[in-house]
């Protein structure tokens, strides 16, 4: 056994290119680990600028100087930005607000129709059972602590300090690192050892594929997010600008996130209309929807940017979101591709014969 780990470390390790791949790596992901809270909005930025990259290249190719391309796309992206912050987010908040304080409301309705089942199919539902569900739900959707619940993300939403520093640390940096992209590039190249011919090949062949992952994702959610809201607002189901926002959100979560934000939209369907003839248009029309983006949207947008089982993608979505959140969760098809190219481009030594006599 020890001579097998020994043969694999020297097949595997034994180029110095190797090696100094995986310090990188440790040492990336070490920073990102421990270091997230703290340069947040130095992620954040580097995170924008990758994706504002693409106009300032573009419009220095045509002979805009590359200061004033960055400051146009910046400032263009701010206003848009703004826009959608101050006119939408104020009626998604509201929207949350009045759910919240019709959950208990809904849950009314759906006790007394879930104790008439039970009157007529006693054998098949337990009363024991529904009540004891019906009490957790209580202690779960009780008025005070959904208040609370809700002081509590204010408190976190509404601190002044993050807010000013996000609002404008971020967009400056996000101008210095679009301005002084070449610069900041070579000085960074200094921390890293000099035999990197192997990082730089696994990183080339990332760049593009991160980089389309990135912006199909945006628009992705743009699509499945304002075509369901033009859905629901056809239809005139409540909360729709926030259960649009909630669909294309969803689609951060492959294959996990349209089956969760279902059930919200299901539920508020239910206790508009009841078993209808508008609750079964509403659901067919959000279904034909997902069909659309999975088998229609996402192959047009992720053609070359995604080539994984949906086991790995769903796996990478569990482990990374387990470590790093959010962020986790929109990059983990990114870092589980980022892991497929480093196994591929990995050096490999010939097999060296086993010339020992048993």
């Amino acid at each position: 056994m020890i001579s097998f780990v020994q043969h694999w470390y020297k097949k595997r390790f034994s180029d110095p290119q190797a090696v100094t791949l995986v310090f990188i790596l440790l040492g990336l992901s070490a920073l990102i680990y421990f270091g997230a809270g703290l340069l947040a909005p130095i992620f954040v930025a580097l995170v924008l600028a990758f994706l504002l990259e693409w106009p300032v290249a573009q419009m220095s190719r045509v002979g805009i100087n590359r200061t004033a391309a960055a400051s146009l796309v910046l400032v263009l992206f701010v206003g848009v930005m703004l826009l959608l912050t101050f006119g939408l987010t104020p009626s998604i908040w509201r929207q949350g607000l009045s759910l919240l304080a019709e959950l208990p409301n809904m849950l009314d309705k759906g006790l007394a129709m879930a104790e008439g089942l039970v009157s007529r199919y006693p054998k098949y539902i337990p009363p024991e059972q529904l009540d004891a569900m019906v009490e957790q739900l209580r202690r779960l959707l009780d008025t005070q602590h959904l208040l609370d619940i809700g002081k509590h993300l204010l408190g976190y939403s509404a601190s002044l300090l993050v807010l000013m520093v996000y609002a404008i640390l971020v967009p400056l940096l996000v101008f210095f690192f679009l301005k002084d992209k070449q610069e900041l590039i070579q000085g960074a190249k200094r921390f890293f050892p000099s035999n990197r011919q192997l990082a730089n090949k696994v990183w080339a062949e990332m760049h593009q594929q991160i980089f389309n992952y990135i912006r199909g994702k945006v628009i992705e959610i743009v699509i499945v997010g304002v075509v369901s809201y033009v859905l629901f607002a056809v239809m005139d189901l409540r909360y729709a600008a926030l259960l649009g926002v909630l669909t294309g959100l969803s689609v951060l979560i492959p294959y996990v996130g349209a089956t969760l934000v279902t059930f919200p939209i299901a539920l508020v369907a239910f206790f508009q209309w009841g078993f209808t003839s508008d609750f079964a248009y509403l659901m067919i029309g959000y279904g034909i929807i997902q069909a659309l983006d999975g088998n229609l949207v996402v192959p047009i947008l992720f053609s070359d940017a995604v080539d994984l089982h949906p086991v790995i993608i769903i796996a990478a979505v569990l482990v990374f979101g387990g470590l790093w959140g959010v962020w986790g969760v929109f990059f983990a098809i990114p870092l589980a591709s980022l892991i497929k190219a480093v196994i591929n481009a990995w050096p490999e030594l010939p097999a060296i014969e086993n010339t020992e006599h048993p």
